[in-house]
């Protein structure tokens, strides 16, 4: 998964959040309005830790995949010098 593309789940927290942002705009009553904002206010809290913990994986992933690639040319035989007669 690239840094770019979004998980299923960080997808969901997004749509979460622009249906309470709608529903706040929908409606006259205060404090209805208030429960909406904070929701989605909160559902984009969930979306934004998503992208940070994929962004996180991906990373780390990346780094695993330097260091064992860094490991295999370290670790290989180093050829004899070749012996001329």
């Amino acid at each position: 998964m690239t840094e770019t593309s979004m998980s299923a789940a960080q997808t969901f927290y997004d749509l979460q959040a622009q249906t309470c942002a709608d529903a706040a705009q929908g409606t006259d009553l205060p404090m209805l309005r208030d429960k909406y904002e904070r929701a989605s206010a909160a559902w984009l809290v969930l979306a934004r830790r998503e992208k940070d913990i994929a962004s996180a994986r991906a990373r780390r992933m990346a780094e695993t995949e330097q260091k064992t690639a860094q490991d295999a040319v370290l670790s290989a035989p180093v050829p004899s010098a070749v012996q001329l007669s």
